[in-house]
């Protein structure tokens, strides 16, 4: 899954939002909205996307080649959750590590498990998030992957899978490597599926300290501390790749009690760590106040109920199959209206979850979003004698 720009112009922003997110369900078309610009950062390639619309609200550099560090390990999680959704490995699991734990350094982040001492998935799932340990993620990949290589692999397949284009991994804790690297926007990717796909494992990120071995060691993310409504992600640092943090915010969506708005910042290059920090807070500060995320439609919520020739009714109904959302800079949500466009006449059978015509959103005459309209229901053909009926409507229709 890509992104798209929040369909703002893109002529009144100080720093350009790239047209190089892509997603299916929205169109990348920008409109007359006037964008409020993102505060200043000092992050080298940052990105800030509403997770709830898809949409970019802000971003500098988001396609340039940056090292993860530590970030990498969002993958490893990923393929890990992975894993234990499809029951090839559980949490009460017991790995015994192998050697290829000591080489982890004594300057690098460590779990500090030992090789050949047996180990709960449960404890090293929560070192890799949490301590952000090296060596709890190398004992994973060789539990999920068989060996190092074969789970870099993994990972980079996961990567083209969920449309991370600019990535490429090297390993599976984030060592500076000349064939390891990713995107803000990349990154971005990552941690949105991440989120959505494991929401039964997403809140360990938000986990603030972890003692394994009689060792505790605080989430090195501030900002759990810092605001109460961030629950993740990580952090990341090397020397080369700087200091580098995504945070995640989910916040009540205004004007919609049974719903919430979710943003992700990217910081990657920061030059301190309390940069990384105060930049995250800030940017995730502005896309709640500066913009407004709208649903527009409710999961199988019927828009309307057209026509179905030759079926066993009359009509279909037509809708959604998941919450539609579009972010808009605030206030200004009042332009945004639908204009639905169908196929051609619908001819039963009709199935399900058929697609038979498209919702376009328009502000100020302008395309700004779209999505399938699809069958919310089965229609069957009809007996003999409605499909003659309907055939000689259909006839009469195509004369006149």
């Amino acid at each position: 899954m890509r992104f798209v720009p929040s369909g703002l112009s893109v002529s009144s922003v100080s720093v350009s939002v790239k047209t190089a997110f892509v997603l299916p369900a929205l169109l990348a078309a920008a409109s007359a909205f006037a964008q409020v610009p993102p505060p200043d950062v000092t992050a080298r390639s940052w990105v800030l996307v509403d997770a709830t619309s898809n949409q970019v609200l802000a971003s500098g550099n988001p396609d340039e080649r940056v090292e993860p560090a530590s970030l990498t390990k969002l993958m490893t999680a990923y393929l890990v959750f992975d894993a234990l959704k499809a029951k090839k490995i559980n949490m009460d699991q017991t790995v015994m590590p192998s050697e290829a734990v000591r080489r982890v350094r004594t300057d690098e982040s460590r779990m500090f498990i030992e090789a050949n001492k047996p180990v709960t998935v449960h404890d090293l799932v929560y070192g890799m998030i949490v301590q952000s340990g090296n060596d709890a993620a190398i004992a994973l990949a060789e539990l999920v992957g068989g060996s190092e290589g074969n789970f870099v692999t993994l990972m980079n397949a996961a990567a083209k899978r969920i449309g991370m284009t600019h990535t490429n991994f090297a390993d599976v804790n984030g060592m500076p490597d000349p064939q390891h690297y990713t995107t803000a926007g990349d990154l971005a990717v990552l941690s949105t599926r991440l989120i959505r796909d494991f929401p039964e494992y997403y809140s360990i990120f938000s986990v603030r300290d972890f003692t394994y071995n009689k060792i505790k060691q605080p989430n090195r993310n501030r900002l759990l501390w810092l605001d109460p409504t961030v629950d993740g992600l990580k952090t990341g640092h090397t020397k080369a790749a700087g200091y580098c943090l995504i945070a995640t915010a989910k916040r009540s969506l205004v004007g919609v009690p049974d719903a919430s708005r979710r943003l992700v910042a990217v910081m990657m290059g920061e030059p301190k760590e309390h940069n990384r920090v105060q930049d995250s807070l800030k940017m995730l500060n502005y896309g709640y106040t500066a913009y407004d995320a709208l649903r527009l439609y409710k999961a199988n919520q019927v828009i309307e109920s057209p026509r179905v020739y030759k079926g066993a009714a009359d009509n279909v109904q037509a809708g959604v199959t998941t919450d539609q959302y579009i972010t808009v800079p605030k206030g200004l949500g009042d332009k945004v209206k639908p204009a639905i466009s169908r196929n051609d006449l619908i001819v039963a059978p009709i199935k399900k979850g058929q697609q038979i015509g498209t919702v376009k959103m328009m502000a100020d005459g302008k395309e700004v979003a779209q999505f399938p309209l699809v069958a919310l229901q089965d229609v069957p053909e009809a007996g003999i004698f409605g499909r003659l009926w309907d055939s000689a409507l259909l006839w009469w229709q195509k004369r006149k």
